[in-house]
């Protein structure tokens, strides 16, 4: 799943932004953590993970699960002897699925997720999931993907959870179709699709869908709108079944948002008068509540460091949107493929970096100063603890933050770091 990094900076993308590669230690999260968004999504979908106490506690600890609640994930605990060679580990995991589709008769799809401790031990869960599909399908559909920490970064977990269903999707026949890739809260999706209706462009089909079992359908007609920016492997193979990838900005903000729909409508014909009107009072609602936050942020410093993969169309925003300004973007890779439109947008003079060295990131970050910095959890403490103002970024990705209506809500994220260190400091 590790794509490889770009070794220039093609035509397309502006020659006056070098990016610096980093190649060190990292800070990672484990890509398990997308099953906290997608078993949301999937409302008839079950993650067992196949890993270790500690993966257990992992995805637990972050989807806030009360005890109890009977959540769609769980972990097939990886014991001693599994990991001894002491036990067949196929037979146990047999078994315990054999005991949770007894339990949960609802569930129309399972995926079986790979973790660190079930690659070192080398358990195939891809023929694991073709053995127990030929006892459970048409009943439950068995898919797997890998969900390790160790090569990735965590939203790789929903691309590999994605791609792992790109290959059961029907077939549509060349009919013409848009597919929106990428999760996205059901409040979003909602108004997404009101907005496609208002400006005629339709079948509009949301890729995952609520319900796994409801595939949309792929093909030559088909295509492809990009919600979330860390789907490479997917959308690779989306296009290898015959999509067409529409090349856009992200949907952050309103200028993000705007672009999105209009490289769909362009592409639907629509007329330009008929698009303006459509969105017109999406986007007065939005600038109007966008304003608040970008008095607050304007002329403000902030560091972004790789974490997400959500970092260069975040950074677009705050700089052309809240009027702040970018000390130093990084992000974990760059897929020119998904980021050329994005890059486009930064402004002159950006510092872009691609890949981290931990200790060196740090340096520049305290070196200048920022207002605010945007970082994963373990460096978000001791940040905070040196008197800087943090912002995590996994929280943008749990976090509604796409289209007119939470382009406000958005720069509220940024916002209230600012407002609690004020007061702090006071």
């Amino acid at each position: 799943m590790a794509l490889e990094p770009c070794t220039e900076v093609p035509n397309q993308i502006k020659t006056d932004i070098p990016i610096l590669k980093e190649r060190g230690q990292r800070e990672v999260f484990c890509g398990l953590t997308g099953i906290v968004w997608l078993h949301r999504k999937m409302q008839d979908a079950f993650f067992l993970v196949v890993g270790s106490r500690t993966c257990a506690h992992l995805v637990q600890s972050a989807a806030g699960v009360m005890i109890f609640a009977e959540p769609r994930f769980g972990t097939a605990i990886l014991g001693e002897r599994d990991l001894a060679g002491l036990a067949d580990a196929n037979e146990e995991l047999d078994r315990i699925v054999d005991q949770l589709l007894e339990r949960r008769p609802d569930i129309g799809t399972l995926f079986l997720v790979g973790s660190c401790p079930s690659e070192v031990i080398k358990l195939d869960l891809a023929k694991a999931s073709e053995r127990l599909n030929q006892r459970f399908f048409p009943k439950v559909r068995i898919l797997n993907y890998s969900g390790s920490g160790i090569e990735t970064t965590f939203t790789q977990g929903e691309d590999a959870c994605l791609g792992s269903m790109v290959p059961v999707l029907p077939n549509s026949y060349e009919e013409p179709s848009l597919m929106i890739v990428g999760s996205l809260a059901d409040v979003v999706e909602d108004q997404f699709q009101r907005l496609f209706e208002k400006l005629g462009i339709g079948p509009v089909y949301f890729f995952p869908p609520r319900r796994a079992s409801k595939l949309p359908p792929v093909g030559k007609g088909t295509k492809l709108l990009l919600a979330q920016p860390f789907l490479s492997d997917t959308v690779r193979s989306l296009i290898a079944r015959g999509a067409t990838l529409l090349p856009s900005p992200y949907p952050f903000g309103i200028e993000g948002t705007t672009a999105w729909l209009k490289t769909a409508a362009d592409a639907w014909h629509i007329d330009s008068s008929q698009f303006e009107q459509a969105i017109a009072p999406s986007v007065n609602r939005a600038k109007i509540a966008l304003e608040r936050y970008r008095q607050t942020l304007a002329g403000r410093k902030a560091f972004l460091f790789p974490d997400s993969q959500l970092e260069i169309p975040l950074a677009r925003f705050l700089s052309r949107e809240c009027g702040m300004e970018l000390v130093e973007v990084g992000t974990p890779y760059i897929d020119r493929l998904l980021m050329e439109s994005e890059i486009n947008l930064l402004p002159v003079g950006t510092a872009l970096s691609e890949g981290q060295d931990v200790e060196k990131q740090l340096d520049r970050c305290r070196e200048a100063k920022p207002d605010i910095t945007v970082c994963g959890l373990g460096l978000a403490n001791p940040l905070e603890a040196e008197g800087m103002a943090t912002k995590w970024s996994i929280e943008l990705v749990f976090s509604p933050i796409h289209g007119y209506d939470q382009a406000a809500d958005l720069a509220e994220l940024f916002a209230r770091p600012l407002e609690r260190r004020r007061r702090l400091t006071v």
